[in-house]
């Protein structure tokens, strides 16, 4: 026996005060109600209602029960009407997960914006350069870059990482600029360490039949973007930088872009999340959110570099 299903018909037949009637309310025949409450009274072993062609009513047994599981079920109507009303409401936490460069510079400053517009939003951003399971991390929308997720998920291209090589001035009056690829090899350069296996990242460079890749002599390894970047202004060395983390460097003369022929923009930015039919409004919207404010953010920033 179902309990929760025959409890349940028994509590809507008390409050119908009608088997035919809670009947149309469960979509099912009267039949199949006045069974269910059968199987319900041999399983307690007492009679239940008082029935009459012309009347219905509660036993004490019937009434004793009816006072002891209502309460209950309206527990439980509550909370299957709050889980649907969070569906329809933005007020909540929104849990992301995303690599800690593009995360520091990129997506905080919109946690901010959306804020503004929906008060009641709080985030839980987890950073980490390792591509992060949805569901074991109980993560609403994840961001990764370089390549799309080869998984059972719904994955929207929001930009492309430009590469750019800069220099601080201090460092050009000190050891001058290159003026070629080839030049570089004679230069005090920086390099990214990937800090998953620890492989040095070579420079992608555009070349006439497509990009290359370059080893250059590193002066200092960084397994954080952000470290690479200080010592790059700082005038340590010649580094391969992506344009989002560098604000208004190259405008505002903090940072020189050296040899814009060799940019690339190979590696793309992407958001990734489950299917959109059962998720929370207020995911939806911050969706929304990113992919309105990531149209052209790319672009101006190559500008502002």
């Amino acid at each position: 026996m179902d309990k929760a299903r025959v409890m349940t018909l028994f509590i809507g037949v008390v409050r119908a005060r009608s088997f035919s009637q809670a009947a149309v309310e469960a979509g099912l025949t009267p039949q199949a109600v006045s069974k269910a409450v059968r199987q319900l009274e041999d399983h307690l072993g007492v009679r239940l209602f008082h029935r009459t062609t012309r009347s219905l009513s509660l036993t004490d047994e019937g009434q004793r029960l009816f006072e002891l599981a209502n309460p209950g079920l309206r527990l439980l109507d509550e909370a299957f009407d709050q889980v649907q009303n969070s569906r329809r409401e933005v007020d909540g936490l929104i849990r992301i997960a995303a690599p800690t460069s593009f995360g520091t510079h990129f997506l905080a400053p919109l946690l901010c914006s959306f804020q503004q517009q929906y008060p009641g939003a709080s985030f839980d951003l987890q950073l980490s350069d390792q591509f992060q399971d949805l569901i074991e991390g109980r993560i609403d929308v994840g961001f990764r870059a370089g390549h799309p997720p080869e998984r059972n998920l719904v994955s929207r291209h929001i930009g492309d990482i430009t590469l750019q090589i800069c220099a601080a001035p201090s460092y050009i009056e000190r050891h001058g600029a290159p003026r070629t690829a080839q030049e570089l090899l004679q230069h005090r350069c920086t390099g990214f360490r990937q800090p998953n296996t620890g492989r040095l990242v070579p420079w992608e460079l555009r070349g006439e039949g497509g990009t290359v890749y370059m080893d250059v002599p590193c002066v200092a390894t960084f397994s954080t973007a952000e470290a690479e970047v200080e010592a790059v202004r700082a005038g340590m060395g010649i580094g391969q930088l992506a344009t989002y983390m560098l604000g208004g460097d190259v405008a505002q003369g903090r940072l020189v872009h050296l040899l814009p022929e060799l940019d690339t923009s190979n590696a793309g930015v992407y958001m990734y999340y489950q299917q959109r039919n059962r998720m929370p409004l207020r995911v939806r919207h911050f969706i929304d959110h990113v992919i309105a404010a990531s149209q052209g953010a790319f672009t101006a920033a190559r500008r502002r570099n």
